[in-house]
């Protein structure tokens, strides 16, 4: 069957009770992707939706990403993150470096708080170049226009900071909740000419698909489906897979032909850019490989890193970060604890011009260009050949410290 509408996936991003997956159930609904009796009672009536979809996902019970899918008049749209999760940022690492566009939930009632800022900081440098702002809670507020206008300025002023023009994203007053300006435009808000939610989601730009670019495929999880055999899932993030090629998965180095490709509960001849797919490889077995391995084509496999020169910007730091400092880099769908071996230059977070050369320490709001060596092998690109696949994120302690970009890699092998 042929694929009808572009896809696209979007991130919900922002702090962490200022109603995402609020927005995300009630979406769900006013799209028709669930029904009015899948809801539950009361002020936890959407929440539940992405929840429920978080504990499947961590008891590993089911693959059916139909609960986060929905549809437009002109695009497929998935969820890519569980906005209900314990550990959203972590999460949101790997979902924001797979998202084509974020939706910033952001209170009215409460305003920008710091997760707000990394979480707008954390989108940009993993390459979300599409953002849609929701002033949520509006109803809390008895829809003062006022509030909308003081919000969207202390908004613009932090989307302008990471490189957002302001200008090119809409701000929309709604309620997650009652569902203001979510499908509807709402008499609630009759100061408010511009587009509702879903109007705006329509109006996003489609990603380019990078088809002629090297195929990559980071595995989230492996499953094992009787009858079929072993199935990776994954999101193709470029280049093609056809049925009947030979691919192999780094760093396991576990290869094999291509079975079947599936999307959806449906069988396709062909994966694309954007795709999430589950895929079963003649000869290769569900202890072969992992998460965070990556497939590719055995005629140009995806790269292991022996070490790498980064490109990085320090979020937040309770110290200083020296040279021997071992945090762990969220990289696509890997986790890997890397070491600092070289603190090379100290650069101007705002111009890129190099303050210093071989600084002694970095610390918070410093931006450097630094030596990595991965504890263990780990697959990454050149982010200037595959940025799909050149994003990190550094954590520690809990949080996200750092974040940056591969500029150059030595191959392991």
């Amino acid at each position: 069957m042929a694929k009808e509408k572009e896809h696209l996936n979007l991130a919900f991003i922002g702090h962490v009770d200022h109603g995402k997956s609020t927005l995300v159930g009630h979406l769900l609904l006013k799209a028709g992707a669930i029904a009015e009796q899948q809801l539950d009672d009361g002020e936890n009536k959407f929440r539940f939706v992405m929840d429920k979809l978080g504990e499947e996902r961590e008891r590993g019970v089911t693959i059916d990403l139909a609960h986060q899918k929905f549809s437009t008049k002109k695009y497929d749209y998935t969820v890519v993150d569980c906005p209900g999760h314990r550990d959203f940022v972590k999460n949101m690492i790997t979902g924001a470096s797979q998202a084509d566009a974020g939706v910033l939930v952001v209170a009215a009632d409460d305003g920008v708080m710091p997760q707000t800022k990394e979480h707008v900081f954390l989108s940009k440098t993993l390459g979300i170049n599409q953002l849609i702002v929701a002033i949520n809670k509006i109803d809390l507020v008895d829809y003062s226009e006022d509030k909308y206008n003081e919000l969207k300025e202390e908004v613009s002023n932090l989307i302008k900071t990471v490189g957002f023009n302001p200008a090119d994203v809409p701000f929309i007053p709604l309620s997650a909740f009652e569902g203001d300006n979510i499908k509807e435009a709402s008499p609630n808000t009759s100061w408010y000419k511009g587009d509702t939610l879903i109007d705006a989601l329509d109006k996003l730009s489609a990603p380019d698909k990078p088809t002629d670019l090297p195929l990559r495929i980071p595995i989230q999880d492996v499953y094992s489906i009787t009858g079929v055999g072993t199935v990776p899932v994954g999101r193709v993030e470029t280049g093609v897979m056809k049925k009947g090629e030979n691919v192999i998965f780094e760093p396991a180095g576990a290869s094999g032909e291509v079975k079947s490709i599936e999307m959806h509960h449906e069988q396709f001849e062909v994966a694309e850019p954007g795709d999430n797919i589950g895929f079963n490889v003649r000869g290769v077995g569900k202890n072969d490989i992992r998460r965070g391995d990556v497939a590719g084509h055995t005629d140009s496999a995806p790269t292991v890193a022996k070490e790498f020169d980064a490109q990085i910007v320090v979020l937040q730091h309770p110290g200083v970060i020296t040279v021997g400092y071992t945090p762990v880099f969220h990289c696509h769908t890997s986790q890997v604890a890397c070491t600092f071996l070289e603190l090379s230059k100290k650069l101007n977070p705002a111009t890129g011009a190099v303050d210093e050369e071989n600084p002694d320490f970095l610390k918070t709001g410093n931006a450097a260009i630094v030596k990595i060596k991965p504890t263990k092998p780990m697959c990454l690109e050149n982010a200037k050949e595959i940025p799909q696949m050149g994003r990190f994120a550094i954590r520690d302690m809990g949080q996200t410290v750092a974040a940056g970009l591969c500029l150059n890699i030595t191959p392991a092998k």
